[in-house]
C-alpha cells in the first residue's frame, strides 16, 4: 500500500540549502551514445539534431533556474515569466534536484544499488546521477535516456563516469518503454538490482492513465529488489503555480502536467516504500547538520522496492 503522510504536520529537521548549481566545463572526451532520436510528441520523426531555439524547452529553462549556462535568450524570458507568476519556482528547481542526490545516496549507501536507469536526464548540472553513485561506489552502471539534441551534446561531452564503472546515454522517446529496455541490456544486468530514476519528467505524458502504463512497464522489466525514485510537480503548496503552468503550457514548449500528491503516490502503487513514503521533496530524508529548515515545496516524491 502507497504510504503518503501530510506535508503539514512533518516536523522540519536540517537540510541542504544549495544557493547555485553550476554547469560543468565541456571536456575532450566522450560518452558512448546508442539508440535514435524520436519526437516526444510521438509523430514519429526522426530527425531530432535541430536544436530549436525560437520556443521555450523544459530542459533549458530548468538549467536557467539552477543557475547553468546551457540556455537561449527565449528560455530565459519563459522562466523569468514563470518566476513572476511563481516566485518559489527556483526553490521548487532545487528541491526537486536536492531529492533526486539525496535518494542516489540512499540506493547506493543503503540500499546497495549498483545500477540506474535514469530516464529524462536533462541537462547535465552539477551532481548528476553517475557523479552521485560512482563516488560511493566507482563500479556503479548508470543508462541515461533523453531525447534532445542539445542534451545529446552536452552527454557527449559531459556524462564521462569512472574506469570501474559506465557511463551510457539512450537517446529515446519516453513513451516507448520496450525500446528504451532493449538499449539499456546493453549496458546494464537485469538479473541484478536497478534503480529507475523518474526526476520531474511523467508530468509530461497528460494522460495520468498512460504515464502510469510507462512506469509499469519499465518496472515489470526489472528485477525484484530493484527501486523506483520518482518526483514530479504540483500546485498543492502554492496555487499560483498552477496559474504559471498553464501560461507556460501556452507557450509552445512541450507542456507539463501538475499532479496532486495523491498521484503522484499511485506510480508506487505495488511497491515498499521507503520511509517517509511520498513527501514535499524537502521532507524527504533531508540531510541533517545543515543550517535551515526545510519547507515544503511543489515537487513531491518518494522511494520504492519492487518486491
Amino acid at each position: 500500500m502507497t504510504v503518503l503522510p501530510s506535508w503539514t504536520g512533518a516536523q522540519p529537521v536540517p537540510t541542504t540549502s544549495r544557493t547555485r548549481l553550476a554547469v560543468d566545463s565541456f571536456a575532450s572526451v566522450r560518452v558512448r551514445v546508442v539508440g535514435v532520436a524520436r519526437d516526444i510528441s510521438g509523430s514519429g520523426a526522426e530527425s531530432r539534431d535541430v536544436i530549436d531555439v525560437t520556443v521555450p524547452h523544459s530542459a533549458r529553462i530548468w538549467n536557467y533556474w539552477l543557475g547553468g549556462k546551457d540556455n537561449y535568450e527565449v528560455d530565459r524570458q519563459a522562466g523569468d515569466e514563470y518566476i513572476r507568476v511563481s516566485p518559489n519556482v527556483v526553490d521548487v528547481a532545487r528541491a526537486s534536484r536536492g531529492f533526486l542526490v539525496r535518494s542516489i545516496r540512499y540506493l547506493v549507501g543503503e540500499a546497495g544499488v549498483r545500477q540506474f536507469l535514469d530516464v529524462g536526464t536533462g541537462l547535465p548540472t552539477a551532481q548528476n546521477t553517475h557523479e552521485v553513485a560512482q563516488a560511493i561506489a566507482p563500479e556503479s552502471r548508470i543508462v541515461y535516456v533523453d531525447h534532445d539534441p542539445l542534451v545529446l551534446a552536452h552527454a557527449r561531452a559531459l556524462l564521462v563516469g569512472t574506469e570501474e564503472g559506465a557511463t551510457d546515454y539512450i537517446d529515446a522517446e519516453l513513451r516507448e518503454p520496450g525500446a528504451i529496455l532493449a538499449q539499456a541490456e546493453k549496458t546494464l544486468d537485469f538479473g541484478r538490482p536497478i534503480g529507475l530514476i523518474l526526476s520531474g519528467i511523467m508530468g509530461h505524458v497528460a494522460d495520468l492513465q498512460e504515464a502510469r502504463a510507462i512506469v509499469r512497464r519499465l518496472l515489470e522489466a526489472l528485477p525484484s529488489g530493484s527501486y523506483l525514485s520518482l518526483n514530479d510537480g504540483t500546485s498543492t503548496v502554492h496555487a499560483e503555480v498552477q496559474d504559471a503552468q498553464d501560461q507556460y503550457n501556452e507557450s509552445g514548449a512541450i507542456p507539463y502536467t501538475l499532479r496532486t500528491p495523491e498521484e503522484i503516490a499511485g506510480f508506487f502503487d505495488g511497491l515498499e516504500i521507503v520511509e517517509p513514503g511520498v513527501v514535499s521533496c524537502p521532507l524527504w530524508r533531508p540531510d541533517t547538520g545543515q543550517v535551515g529548515t526545510p519547507e515544503p515545496q511543489d515537487a513531491f516524491g518518494g522511494v520504492g522496492r519492487l518486491p
